[in-house]
């Protein structure tokens, strides 16, 4: 038994999973392997197997998560989608649409069952808006439908989720910013869960936006220049009154922030 779950350290699963991984590499530059890889997976009997493997590797990931501490506010930036979709020669949005399905999972992972209690996910950067016209207006429908349906998921009522749209919402077309402000209204007073969507965010666009709204209120004489510190500063950025996040993940295996 022990032979069967350890090799010197080193156990079955981890070694087919290795192995797994170097066959995936090979398959996807190969338009054979790829066209069977697709069929493959659109099968019931793909997608069942994949469902309980994911559940037996959700259950050992889990517990061995839970024995450290749990991060209290997590960031993940979401990145790939395209690559992804590139790699399995399909198009684009369907990568955005399996990350879509992604967040829902990482929702359930985070939220409702490791008990981290604030969540952002940058989704869309103004830089993202010099993509090709195409992309950018698909990834506003997903946004469309996807507001729409949080606004309406029990997960969210029931467990007192507060919903955040963060970013400079006045770039978004006027119905996906108008969803946004709807279910921030709805939801502002629950404290149980953050979650922070960023769309249309840029990070030096927050300070640039920060500044502005600091500037004003010096000249209004709503505040006076050497009252500002660090913590007043602070108070002018989207995500005011919620701590850094102690964990920040990037999905595409970039090693970068930006």
């Amino acid at each position: 038994m022990i032979f069967l779950m350890s090799m010197k350290g080193v156990s079955v699963r981890s070694l087919i999973g290795y192995k797994l991984d170097e066959l995936e590499k090979y398959a996807v530059k190969s338009s054979v392997f790829r066209k069977l890889i697709l069929l493959i997976t659109r099968s019931d009997l793909y997608k069942t197997l994949i469902r309980h493997i994911n559940k037996i590797r959700d259950y050992r990931l889990e517990e061995e998560v839970k024995k450290y501490p749990v991060p209290h506010h997590v960031a993940v930036i979401m990145d790939g989608n395209r690559r992804f979709a590139r790699n399995l020669g399909l198009h684009p949005s369907a990568g955005h649409l399996l990350g879509r399905e992604k967040v829902k999972e990482l929702l359930n992972w985070c939220f409702f069952e490791l008990g981290i209690k604030i969540l952002t996910i940058y989704a869309f950067s103004t830089e993202n808006f010099r993509r090709n016209k195409e992309e950018v207006e698909t990834l506003m429908r997903l946004f469309e439908k996807e507001l729409k349906s949080a606004e309406k998921d029990s997960r969210i009522h029931k467990n007192k989720v507060r919903v955040n749209i963060i970013g400079r919402l006045d770039l978004l077309p006027e119905n996906v910013r108008s969803l946004a402000e709807k279910i921030m209204d709805k939801t502002k007073h629950y404290n149980n869960y953050i979650l922070n969507v960023a769309i249309a965010y840029g990070g030096r666009e927050e300070i640039i936006q920060a500044i502005k709204r600091l500037a004003e209120d010096i000249k209004n004489d709503k505040i006076d220049l050497n009252q500002i510190n660090e913590k007043v500063f602070s108070k002018y950025l989207y995500t005011k009154d919620l701590p850094d996040p102690d964990l920040i993940l990037r999905t595409s295996g970039e090693e970068r922030i930006s």
